[in-house]
């Protein structure tokens, strides 16, 4: 699945056009390999660490939805592996 229809679908962005910006920042990275276009592929295992509202998310991607569906659905498809707020700041 592209990474900005997950960030999408997991509900991490608005819209894939606004999942497309983060990416383009040039910050996001797919187990440890930054992230040149939002049209990467990533699978269930991959860790995603991107930068979201002043912190650095780590995220563990467990399922790969087929919609974009209620948060309680969105939230079963990854689990949060940390968040660094210190490295989002510099």
């Amino acid at each position: 699945m592209r990474i900005d229809r997950y960030l999408h679908c997991i509900r991490l962005a608005k819209s894939r056009t606004l999942a497309q910006a983060i990416i383009a920042e040039g910050r996001t990275r797919i187990d440890g390999k930054r992230v040149e276009k939002p049209s990467e592929e990533i699978r269930v295992g991959s860790v995603i660490a991107l930068p979201l509202r002043d912190q650095v998310r780590v995220l563990r991607v467990l399922a790969l939805p087929g919609r974009r569906g209620p948060p309680p659905e969105a939230r079963a498809c990854y689990e949060e592996v940390g968040i660094d707020e210190a490295s989002a700041a510099s």
